[in-house]
């Protein structure tokens, strides 16, 4: 039986801002925690822990770049030991508050341009890699299914997560469409439904050219910030479950 994690970016509020819904943890097996970097603070932080215990989530660090007006997604070019203590602090502060509430860390995804950037520069990725694996080896590693990050984690020695998007749509490489690109996002959730059963099933994608390209596909990224992202976590849920898809946290 093929079996998929279902992962969603969280606790991305800061202060009086709120973002993200809750509801969420009913249908995702693992979440990615802000750090304080690009969104999150201590108290949001910590309620955010608690809620994932409670619900029997597994627990990510979600570093980013230090971008709270930017949201972490502008591009930084950064030095390799600063990346690789931007990591560390981060993956350090939520430990913290997920060992004071008495649970695990289980992995770390990047966040936003972070993320992006890792996925095509090897020395930036060797960075995230080296510090994850110098904090605790068990934790797994999430990138971009085909990245630069999968296989530095791999070099490095830690189980990584092939990561995939059910809202993106993929170029002829297998990299993700860019943003600014107005074909970037998929709208229609049927549309993305299918997309990650195919991804999961075949290990293939359909590319904006209209070639199939495999895939690696170990944990899907449910974004959280849309309007309707609980209906379509559950109506995924659905579908995967009706095609007999086991939906579980990696490790």
């Amino acid at each position: 039986m093929a079996q998929i994690d279902l992962n969603c970016d969280f606790g991305e509020s800061f202060g009086v801002y709120e973002l993200g819904n809750e509801e969420l943890l009913n249908y995702v097996t693992s979440v990615n925690i802000a750090c304080g970097f690009h969104a999150g603070d201590p108290v949001v932080m910590r309620k955010t822990v608690q809620m994932a215990l409670e619900k029997g989530t597994a627990i990510g660090a979600h570093p980013g770049f230090p971008d709270l007006l930017g949201f972490g997604r502008r591009n930084m070019h950064v030095t390799f030991e600063e990346a690789y203590a931007y990591v560390v602090y981060q993956i350090g502060a939520l430990s913290a508050f997920v060992k004071a509430e008495g649970g695990r860390l289980s992995h770390v995804k990047p966040h936003g341009a972070l993320y992006n950037m890792a996925a095509k520069d090897a020395e930036l990725a060797e960075a995230i890699a080296q510090a994850v694996r110098d904090v605790d080896s068990s934790l797994v590693l999430y990138g971009l299914s085909g990245s630069e990050l999968i296989r530095a984690g791999r070099r490095f020695g830690l189980k990584t997560a092939s990561e995939v998007f059910a809202d993106r749509t993929y170029q002829k490489d297998g990299s993700l469409t860019p943003r600014n690109d107005p074909r970037a996002l998929i709208t229609d959730e049927a549309e993305a439904v299918q997309q990650v059963l195919k991804m999961v099933q075949e290990g293939r994608v359909r590319t904006l050219e209209g070639d199939d390209v495999v895939i690696e596909a170990e944990t899907v990224c449910i974004h959280g910030d849309g309007s309707q992202a609980v209906s379509f976590a559950k109506r995924l849920v659905q579908a995967l479950h009706g095609a007999m898809v086991e939906i579980r946290a990696i490790g």
